[in-house]
């Protein structure tokens, strides 16, 4: 139980100090302000601690604590004197705790800046990372209450703390004063601080994950005593996929006398097993999880897989049953799959674990795969299998209300046995977080990800994250940013997938085209042009023509230089007597994976019409997958299961004679089958799970070629030539990714030069202070010129024209020509409904347009028109900045008017972008042609533009207060631009959730 915090004299109990973390070897810990109800918490602690470790904290004998001792390190202020405790299971492991301090060392209150620290770790968590993730969250804490840095005694022969300090990344100092180390530590976050921060979180979430994946030891919790059920069934795929860890049954209804249950140990409990489990899947009503949950923690499980439903996917009441799972699972230092998850994988020799509701484990492969939806991933196991596909590892976490994304991410990037990262995702709970991991990620291995519920503006039922109102197009956009290669479904991404995990990268987009069929190399011809590759003409081989023919053919296209990649096609040959002969696919395939083993390193992919035998094959003869030798004792081979292994269509479990699983809302992974309700019984359907037959025994993997390119000779077939192509060309736009990200752009240091941060931040604390509305303010047009100005963004001045007298005396004091335009919203930027007149060569001409204007449109009151000097001709543009709660600041770029409006023809970066990610923004919008001298036109000042995206840039990643702005329209000329509009929005910002020390998120 947490303690009920008492309020302090000085200031409220802080709560949004609490957090969840990942320790170093992966479990999880929880952190929060010490209280008042925290003095017995903090005795039984400190009698666990070794007197070696006392001796290091207080620099002498220090055997138990006084009461005044106690007192003081549970009374706080949370201002001045501040203590942090790490629990696990509601005790604690390690404490921090700061006393504010002036020059002299005395205890002090603000304006004073500078703090002792100390710190006290159990002797038994000393290694996991405690201090280190202590250390950053009272950091933090500092920092919001206005101290700058840390002063911190240590004794010479403690080393251990020397090096939490040492390698924390901030800026130091160190002397040796009275038999002691003195640090201080300057606590402004540095790039080493954040990059160090950033490798623990990396490593720890990761060694998570691991835990769950290659557990010792599993126990299913719920696992019936007769055939059929979910728990059942997850124990007979535990089993039959040849899982050589050890294996437990769980069901506190087993009879006393039942000793075994398929061939494993049966238990009424986890207390009664005589080893510490390491996985438990838990298979139990949801009502019925609290109990399991706790069993686990109190008998040292590393992390559980909740397939049991009832959660979040079933409204309020079924959202907090989540957020209550999570919590009490996270006391324990635990993880969660799950809940309403479809299970894990991984077909590691040394482990192959198959905790899932999929009846048959994959192949060993190089591709893992990460899905939130179970009907997806049945989808998707079934379609790499039938591609001849193996897997390396296999995630479906239902709800996400914990592992998610991000951590299969992190787990990928540094997992050898994955060369491929597919991810299925219906919500991103941290956008910033995702993209930053995923561009990581892509810089060693390719990430393909089709992001489902794109256009509902919801999250989909049972993920309780945050909503991100970022348009689809810009996520899109954002993703390809961070290398991600964003496909539309999940046919595409198995097809991306194969091709990326079996071939090398292709060195440019030029395609050799060559087969036995002319129709088929034109179709693939035009694909190639369809997408953005340049074809060679196609190399008709005639339908004469043999496998030695291909062979030749293909072995010559890989020894040309002018190739990047090469596709074959191929159709059935004809007979002597007219019959299609389509059992050569096997002679064939052969003949095309000798050529690929004696060329250079391109991808060559397969696109075939009713060839017998060809797919197969060339999987066969490519496949990763090591042949499955299944063991043949008990527990590989349990007496009771069927042979066929299907999964039952009850999903029930045998719990206290109760069938589970109040599985309602688990609409995306049952199969359409009628689900009946009784008050005594529930009958869920299972899900229509794919039973594809046993993979074929393939060779063991071939090793990786150098650079973690794959060795060529693994050629993937596909049934039509758009798929193989479209496939080709998400790897060619990866690999040209790749190549830039090799070399990271810069931001020029001649805006340093031009730039006044310090003047805008004055003026936007300024204009702030003066509406302290919580929504912020919108700037008027020569307040928001002067911001901008400070970051050599210049808006040509408009001068209000209430009348026409008025509007000529603007137009003598700008200087002729000059334009006449409406400023009311609902004209705004809208000449085509005649509010703007342009070129307006003296007084007669600019009263004569006035009169106009307000004849059509309305009175001047109306109209709001103002007068601006003409800027030199050229393209109109639009660029505007703007920050999404979750995803961070955004900079777009689009030609003004239909082509950004109707069209959505708008290219999108992550702020802060650099000189690459400018110039790439500019061209990366399909209408980019009209900057560069279209028709014959002059180009316009593209490195102006740039330029003045790297300003706008800056100017919202120094100052994050600027929430949005839009320079509207921008016209660029072919020496020069001119903004002729802004609007600036200021605001208090949104918090940043990947700023601030490691925590897990809590929805």
């Amino acid at each position: 139980m947490e303690p009920k915090p008492e309020q302090s004299p000085h200031h409220a109990y802080p709560d949004h100090w609490e957090a969840d973390v990942v320790l170093r070897d992966g479990g999880t810990a929880r952190i929060r302000p010490i209280t008042t109800d925290d003095a017995e918490r903090l005795v039984s602690f400190y009698e666990q601690v070794s007197d070696e470790s006392k001796y290091y904290r207080f620099f002498a004998p220090y055997p138990r604590l006084s009461d005044r001792d106690v007192h003081r390190f549970t009374h706080h202020d949370y201002v001045d004197r501040v203590g942090l405790a790490v629990t696990i299971g509601g005790e604690f492991i390690g404490t921090v705790r700061y006393d504010r301090i002036d020059d002299r060392g005395r205890p002090a209150s603000a304006p004073a800046d500078e703090a002792e620290v100390a710190f006290l770790v159990q002797d038994a968590h000393q290694g996991r990372g405690v201090a280190s993730a202590l250390l950053e969250h009272i950091a933090a804490v500092a920092r919001e209450r206005g101290i700058r840095r840390f002063a911190a005694e240590v004794l010479p022969a403690n080393n251990k703390m020397i090096k939490v300090f040492r390698d924390a990344g901030y800026t130091q100092r160190r002397s040796f004063e009275d038999g002691s180390v003195h640090l201080t530590l300057d606590l402004e976050p540095t790039e080493e601080s954040l990059a160090v921060q950033r490798g623990r979180e990396q490593r720890a979430e990761a060694r998570s994950v691991q835990r769950l994946l290659a557990p010792g030891s599993v126990a299913v919790i719920g696992a019936g005593r007769t055939p059929g059920g979910v728990g059942r069934t997850v124990l007979r795929n535990l089993l039959a996929a040849g899982y050589t860890g050890r294996a437990y049954a769980v069901n506190r209804a087993f009879d006393e006398g039942l000793a075994t249950l398929d061939g494993v140990p049966a238990h009424r409990s986890l207390g009664e097993i005589d080893e510490q489990v390491d996985l438990a899947v838990i298979a139990v009503p949801a009502h019925q999880v609290p109990e399991a949950v706790a069993d686990c923690g109190e008998h040292g499980v590393q992390g559980l897989v909740v397939v049991s439903a009832g959660y979040a996917e079933r409204g309020a009441d079924g959202r907090e049953l989540q957020r209550e799972l999570v919590r009490q699972a996270r006391s324990y230092g635990m993880r969660i799959i799950g809940p309403n998850a479809f299970g894990i994988i991984n077909t590691a020799e040394n482990v192959r674990l198959n905790a899932s509701l999929a009846p048959e484990s994959p192949a060993r492969g190089r591709i893992g795969l990460f899905t939130q939806s179970g009907a997806i991933g049945i989808a998707l196991l079934s379609g790499l299998h039938r591609r001849g596909a193996g897997l390396s590892s296999f995630i479906s976490a239902g709800n996400r209300a914990d592992v998610s994304g991000n951590d299969f991410l992190q787990y990928s990037f540094e997992d050898p046995d994955t060369d491929v990262a597919l991810l299925y995702l219906e919500s991103l709970g941290n956008p910033r977080k995702f993209t930053r991991l995923a561009r990581r990620t892509a810089a060693v291995k390719p990430v393909v990800v089709v992001k489902g519920a794109r256009h509902s503006g919801t999250n989909p039922p049972g993920h309780a994250v945050p909503v991100s109102r970022i348009p689809d197009a810009t996520v899109s956009a954002l993703m390809r940013q961070a290398g991600v290669i964003r496909v539309d479904t999940v046919t595409e991404m198995v097809d991306a997938g194969i091709l990326l995990a079996g071939q090398p990268l292709p060195s440019g987009p030029r395609v050799a085209i060559l087969g036995n069929s002319e129709s088929l190399g034109l179709l693939t011809y035009d694909a190639c042009l369809a997408e953005g590759l340049r074809p060679r003409p196609p190399i008709d081989l005639t339908t004469a023509a043999s496998p030695q023919d291909f062979r030749d053919a293909l072995a010559e296209a890989l020894a040309d230089a002018t190739c990047d990649a090469v596709i074959v096609t191929a159709i059935p040959w004809v007979g002597e007597d007219g019959e299609a002969e389509t059992g050569d696919g096997q002679v064939l395939a052969a003949a095309l994976h000798k050529a690929v083993a004696g060329g250079s390193a391109k991808p060559v992919a397969v696109v075939h019409v009713e060839i017998g035998g060809l797919a197969e094959a060339l999987a066969a003869a490519s496949s990763t997958a090591a042949p499955r030798q299944r063991p043949t004792t008990a527990r590989t081979a349990p007496p009771e299961a069927p042979t066929d292994r299907k999964v039952p269509t009850d999903r029930t479990t045998d719990t206290d004679h109760t069938t589970a699983t109040d599985r309602e809302g688990a609409t995306d992974r049952q199969a359409p089958t009628d689900r009946t309700t009784d008050t005594d019984r529930t009958t869920a359907s299972a899900p229509a799970a794919p039973h594809p037959p046993a993979a074929p025994a393939a060779p063991e993997a071939t090793p990786p070629a150098p650079e973690g390119r794959p060795r060529p000779g693994r050629i993937p077939a596909y049934p039509a030539a758009e798929r193989a192509v479209r496939a080709l060309a998400e790897a060619v736009k990866y690999a040209q990714w790749r190549r830039q990200a090799a070399v990271p752009g810069k931001v020029p240091e001649l805006l340093d030069e031009t730039i006044d941060e310090a003047g805008a931040a004055a003026l936007i604390e300024a204009h702030l202070a003066a509406a302290p509305d919580p929504r912020g303010r919108q700037l008027g047009h020569d307040e928001a010129r002067e911001l901008l100005g400070r970051y050599g963004i210049d808006v040509r001045p408009t001068l209000p024209a209430p009348d026409p007298d008025a509007a000529v005396a603007a137009a003598a004091r700008l200087g002729y020509p000059v334009a006449l335009k409406t400023t009311a919203p609902h004209l705004r930027h809208r000449a085509d409904l005649g509010g703007v007149r342009l070129d307006l060569t003296d007084e007669d001409a600019l009263r004569r347009a006035y009169g106009d204007l307000t004849d059509l449109l309305g009175k001047p009151a109306e109209l709001l028109p103002v007068v601006q000097a003409m800027a030199p001709r050229g393209v109109d543009t639009v660029v505007r900045a703007s920050i999404d709660a979750a995803a961070g600041a955004v900079l777009s770029f689009g030609l003004a008017g239909a082509p950004s409006e109707l069209l959505g023809d708008t290219a999108h970066r992550l702020v802060p972008v650099t000189d690459r990610d400018a110039a790439e923004l500019i061209r990366s919008i399909r209408a980019a042609p009209v900057l560069f001298g279209w028709r014959g036109a002059a180009p316009v000042d593209t490195a102006a533009l740039e330029e003045l995206l790297l300003r706008l840039s800056r100017l919202v990643d120094d100052h994050p207060e600027v929430v949005s702005v839009a320079l509207e329209p921008v016209v660029v000329a072919p020496q020069g631009l001119t903004a002729l509009g802004a609007t600036v929005r200021l605001a208090p910002p949104p918090a940043r959730n990947d700023l601030g020390p490691r925590r897990l998120p809590s929805y």
